[in-house]
């Protein structure tokens, strides 16, 4: 059989189906999705849908729990299933928000030094003054107070933390971000400040999945939308008010 895939995609998956090892239990399935650069895709859903899941899958998140058993799928170019250097490589042209990742922040690095850790991590040799100057510049992108950069996370709000999440997903300019709540634990007056780093990235040509519920955020982005139920895709849309219902009854997404 012909393999199934779009170079072009930033995110391509066919019939993609995964389950958890633990319970040999499907957790997505069925799942096609083809995001190209410069677009947006917000995965919705009820609490246990597969939301999460699937996120993590795609960023290629450490899940040993978690195993893909049907179906094709491509982040950034480079198969779901690759290993070794090709998976080192999407990591390093993902960005990945984990949900309620501000909670979990490494409590002995400073603001700094947890923003630049995918560069560090990474890079042997870097030029400190450059890489200073590109944290303060995304740290004050997101309306980060001055001095932020020194101190240390419980020294922080959760909404401060947050954004300090953001800035670690974005250091490496991904070509594909997968953000989990991207929104949550911000106060009303600093959503726009994240949005439009978002936008101004998705200019350039970031691809950006998106999980939530949450309507503002959907508009604000002007996301496609999936709708998951039990694993399995039950809406698809252009726009949030291409898809009202689900079968569930009469459940509004994002009412």
């Amino acid at each position: 059989m012909p393999r199934v895939n779009d170079p072009d995609a930033a995110i391509f998956c066919s019939d993609l189906s995964i389950a958890r090892a633990s319970a040999d239990t499907r957790v997505v399935d069925g799942v096609s999705i083809r995001l190209m650069p410069g677009e947006t895709l917000a995965v919705m859903g009820a609490t246990g849908s597969g939301k999460s899941s699937l996120a993590s899958c795609l960023a290629g998140a450490d899940q040993r729990d978690l195993r893909i058993v049907g179906g094709t799928g491509e982040v950034a170019g480079i198969s779901l299933r690759a290993r070794g250097r090709a998976r080192r490589i999407r990591g390093y042209r993902t960005g990945h928000l984990v949900q309620g990742v501000n909670a979990s922040l490494p409590s002995r690095l400073t603001i700094s030094e947890i923003v630049a850790e995918p560069i560090t991590g990474r890079d042997r040799k870097v030029n400190e003054r450059a890489l200073a100057l590109r944290v303060a510049a995304l740290l004050d992108e997101l309306q980060l107070p001055i001095g932020a950069s020194e101190k240390y996370p419980y020294e922080l709000s959760s909404g401060m933390r947050q954004r300090v999440a953001i800035a670690r997903s974005l250091v490496l300019d991904p070509q594909v971000l997968i953000a989990d709540e991207p929104y949550a634990n911000l106060d009303v007056d600093v959503r726009p400040a994240v949005r439009d780093a978002l936008l101004r990235r998705i200019e350039d040509g970031m691809a950006l999945l998106v999980v939530t519920n949450e309507r503002e955020l959907v508009t604000d982005l002007a996301a496609q939308v999936l709708v998951l139920r039990a694993g399995h895709p039950v809406g698809v849309g252009r726009h949030l008010d291409d898809v009202l219902w689900t079968p569930d009854e009469a459940t509004r997404i994002g009412g």
